[in-house]
């Protein structure tokens, strides 16, 4: 995976975090322990500082950077769907960015809450706790269930799950040219939330 410092900004990744190799990773840039950053995310720190708190997990090609002296903040069993941009804004404990979605400078998402698919988080904005929040301009739509809150909290830990996995099992192979026989597919323990 491509790490970089830059004028003496080495990246921190504590122990126990999952990072693919084609994610990059440079600079002001603090990942904890029970991450999982997945493929072609950039975490780009070389303005203001990026800190991924643990069990949160960024999955593939999102990008995270802020404007200087501006902090990206993830607190812990942050949840950042495939294709967010993250930048200069904070995401509060068991939060979830939804796939595409930007959130903007000084952005704060309250904990628990969900920001929908492809909504756009405009500067300065901040939501409750449980908020859900979506739309272009994002703005709150109503106030999350336990169920609702519980369905994130389910798919972050499958997130959790594949850190582990991914430490212990991923590797690159050569492809097979035939599908084996009884061929298993991976059964998650992540209940389908149905609205």
């Amino acid at each position: 995976m491509p790490i970089y410092a830059i004028e003496g900004f080495i990246p921190v990744i504590k122990a126990n975090s999952y990072i693919h190799p084609s994610a990059e990773i440079i600079g002001d840039v603090i990942i904890d322990e029970h991450c999982f950053i997945g493929p072609n995310a950039v975490l780009r720190g070389d303005f203001g500082r990026i800190h991924v708190h643990h069990h949160s997990n960024i999955q593939d090609s999102c990008v995270l950077h802020s404007f200087p002296n501006k902090d990206t903040i993830l607190h812990p069993y942050s949840h950042i769907g495939h294709g967010a941009v993250l930048h200069g804004c904070t995401i509060e404990e068991n939060a979830l960015v939804g796939i595409n979605a930007v959130i903007l400078d000084e952005a704060i998402i309250g904990a628990e809450s969900i920001v929908a698919a492809c909504s756009f988080v405009a500067a300065k904005f901040t939501c409750a706790p449980r908020s859900m929040v979506k739309g272009i301009p994002a703005k709150v739509s109503k106030t999350l269930t336990e169920q609702e809150v519980n369905w994130k909290t389910s798919g972050t830990a499958e997130y959790v799950k594949l850190t582990q996995r991914a430490i212990e099992t991923m590797r690159v192979v050569e492809p097979l040219s035939e599908i084996q026989p009884d061929r298993p597919s991976y059964q998650a323990s992540t209940h389908v939330f149905k609205s």
